[in-house]
């Protein structure tokens, strides 16, 4: 028998690369499919909400201005922490939704695959979507896709690491930075992200963990003129009506709750998430006359 006290991890959340309490000092029990307690989470506040934006609003000119190709290094390196990482994980994800440790695992291993995927995305995107646009006259005309700056996500209700990464992963991979609101039934996973995230070179702010009530801290977000756009996933219909009524005070970009399949969250994502929060911008550029002939280069 061991005579060691028990060393309970606390939780935070993580805001500009740093890992603060609720201002307010609110915590809220967090237990198992079970009911048993496993921790107390931050009871996250409207100023912790705003703070956030202010964090993620600061990193933007960084991250964006990053090349793709280091975009893509800094998401393959946060895989490689969540590998080394993966049984924490996989505990977490099995107390968080009730599964089995093997049915956990393969939760925990199909989001830390999908780091990956979108890691080899971030200097292809632009390939795909973007490109020369033939036009009735001499002139070069380009489409390019540029991030459309923070984005609020409403993490899944259910899916508490999978569905996580699959809306947050998406949203940073295009240049974008992101406020968070952890599930609040099961946030710990989320919150634990917040600490690979601060030892895997992504510069502080680009994602900022916010745990507590949904509504409560969606509210200000969807409201907030600094906040570009919503992804309103883990809100349900009448949460999402009425956010979506607040974000267009400002003209927020707002995807709504998509239906999940038979797959869940498992199911290939495609591109439909990094496309919702790009921009398209075109330039015109005149090609120039090479001699009488009116031939041009």
């Amino acid at each position: 028998m061991s005579d060691r006290l028990s060393v309970l991890k606390t939780y935070k959340l993580y805001v500009g690369g740093k890992f603060p309490r609720s201002e307010s000092g609110r915590v809220y029990e967090v237990t198992d499919a079970k009911g048993k307690w496993l921790a107390n989470a931050p009871l996250s506040s409207r100023k912790d909400a705003r703070d956030a934006v202010v964090a993620a609003r600061k990193a933007f000119g960084g991250w964006s201005g990053a090349t793709a190709y280091n975009r893509g290094q800094i998401l393959y390196r946060i895989a490689e922490m969540l590998e080394g990482r993966r049984d924490q994980y996989v505990a977490e994800v099995a107390d968080a939704e009730g599964l089995s440790k093997s049915k956990a695992a393969a939760q925990v291993d199909a989001a830390i695959d999908r780091w990956v995927w979108y890691a080899g995305w971030t200097d292809k995107i632009a390939q795909v979507i973007g490109g020369g646009n033939p036009v009735a006259g001499p002139f070069f005309n380009l489409s390019s896709p540029e991030p459309t700056g923070v984005v609020a996500v409403l993490a899944p209700q259910e899916s508490s690491f999978l569905g996580l990464v699959s809306v947050v992963a998406p949203v940073i991979a295009t240049g974008n930075t992101t406020v968070v609101v952890a599930s609040e039934k099961s946030p710990l996973p989320a919150l634990s992200l917040g600490e690979v995230l601060a030892t895997s070179d992504l510069p502080g702010g680009v994602v900022n963990i916010l745990s507590g009530r949904t509504a409560e801290i969606a509210t200000p977000l969807a409201a907030h003129q600094d906040v570009n756009a919503i992804d309103l996933a883990g809100a349900d219909e009448t949460l999402a009506k009425e956010l979506e009524i607040a974000a267009a005070d400002n003209l927020k970009r707002v995807l709504r709750p998509q239906p999940v399949d038979d797959a869940g969250w498992s199911a290939t994502p495609g591109t439909d998430r990094m496309t919702a929060f790009l921009e398209t911008k075109t330039v015109w550029h005149p090609t120039g006359s090479l001699g009488a002939s009116g031939s041009s280069y």
